[in-house]
């Protein structure tokens, strides 16, 4: 108590006191940079395992024979199996250890890779085993990307770092975007399978990463049965789950309306405007490049202020459906990419904050299962889009962007009246 009143009485000496904490998390971060990287390679990589192929479907289209819904599920098949295995991997990471459910399952989403691409190379009928490549690359994707929230979360005690880190994640995350339509057009240029056989080789640098620059925080807590720790897991939906679910249900519709932009541009693109290979990618990574940025930005503001990541991710969601909205007077080139843009930002700011939302807000021995739960959400959406838009491409236009403005508007109502944190002291 008598600490407390000299600090009180000593307002210079409560200031010099914070500055010092604020450095030594600062030095914190500084010290982990490494194994930061390493962390932020994983979700690039994945990223790329799934984004990389989007601007390559209309070719896969042809050399296939294959329909465009059939196509969308070369993207959808990767997702679907890592919803039902991602809650799994994150069990086992809360039990086992993070690294020894990333690593292996880095391995086996390569292997998937190599599988899909020398079906592509060698099989004339390739369609079905590319697609169980692609479950392959599902299950390694389970284990991979989603285990690195809750292991950011345990690496730093402090909420601004754990906000700061999963900023760069979600950014990296996005790079992945930005990155992956350039990438997937060039590589196909030369050999249209290439982009599979390009995942491996990434899958392997960070497989090497992990091992040599991540140090996952031992831990003297026991190990909890599975009777107590699935009863812990309801009472924290009991007690949390109005704002559990809301996070669960704008993280997925997100990503459904992005991955359905993505595909949408994608067969728009080329089949209206002729914008074909490298300079196609470039035009996608466009609204990907808007929404990294706003990521990184949004990452670095939010620091541990729950009610900012409320009213950041409201107001891109708003901006998002609008920009959709809007799309209904014109499809113009560059009017539509300038509403894509937009909405690209308004995602891009929500992003960060759901993770640190669900990352800081959920105890440390269920965190790994809460924020996998949370990624399988995630996945739905990567999934759900690209069928769902190709199906309605086969009407008008305008029922597309009815469609995503209208599920905008739902997830911006959801994020309003259900995510209420407290403000901070």
């Amino acid at each position: 108590m008598e600490h407390i009143e000299q600090l009180s009485q000593n307002p210079r000496a409560a200031k010099k006191k914070q500055s010092a904490a604020g450095q030594k998390r600062s030095n914190e971060v500084s010290k982990q940079k490494w194994a930061i990287i390493s962390l932020s390679s994983i979700p690039l990589v994945m990223t790329l395992g799934n984004s990389m192929l989007i601007p390559v479907l209309p070719s896969m289209e042809k050399k296939l024979s294959i329909s465009s819904f059939q196509s969308s599920m070369i993207i959808t098949v990767y997702s679907i199996v890592a919803i039902f295995l991602i809650p799994v991997a994150g069990y086992l990471s809360d039990h086992i250890g993070r690294k020894k459910v990333i690593i292996p399952s880095l391995i086996i989403a390569g292997i998937g890779g190599l599988v899909s691409g020398f079906a592509s190379w060698k099989l004339d009928d390739a369609y079905w085993l590319i697609l169980a490549g692609r479950a392959l690359q599902g299950v390694g994707a389970a284990g991979a990307a989603p285990i690195v929230m809750p292991l950011v979360g345990d690496m730093f005690k402090n909420d601004d770092d754990v906000s700061t880190c999963l900023g760069l994640i979600e950014t990296s995350n996005t790079f992945g975007k930005v990155l992956s339509p350039i990438l997937g057009a060039f590589l196909a240029g030369f050999i249209w399978f290439l982009p599979f056989f390009s995942f491996p080789i990434f899958c392997a640098i960070s497989v090497i990463m992990m091992i040599f620059l991540v140090k996952c925080p031992k831990t003297d807590e026991k190990k909890i049965p599975f009777k107590e720790f699935f009863v812990n897991v309801k009472k924290t939906f009991t007690e949390k789950g109005r704002w559990l679910y809301a996070i669960f249900f704008i993280g997925g519709t997100l990503m459904l309306i992005l991955f359905g932009i993505l595909f949408y541009l994608s067969e728009v693109f080329e089949s209206e405007y002729g914008i074909k290979d490298v300079k196609k990618g470039l035009f996608l990574a466009l609204p990907l490049g808007a929404l990294c940025l706003s990521s990184f930005i949004s990452g670095k503001v939010i620091k541990k202020n729950k009610v900012l990541m409320k009213w950041l991710t409201f107001g891109g969601i708003v901006a998002a459906a609008l920009s959709i909205a809007a799309l209904w007077f014109s499809i113009k080139l560059w009017y539509m990419i300038a509403m894509f843009l937009i909405s690209g930002v308004g995602i891009g700011l929500g992003l960060p904050c759901l993770d640190a939302l669900i990352t800081e807000g959920v105890e440390k021995k269920e965190r790994g299962t809460i924020t996998s739960i949370y990624n399988s959400m995630r996945f739905i959406g990567v999934a759900a889009g690209p069928p769902i838009i190709a199906v309605l491409m086969k009407y008008a236009n305008h029922w597309i962007f009815i469609l995503l403005s209208g599920l905008s508007v739902a997830a911006a109502i959801v994020a309003l009246f259900s995510i209420k944190p407290k403000a901070e002291a």
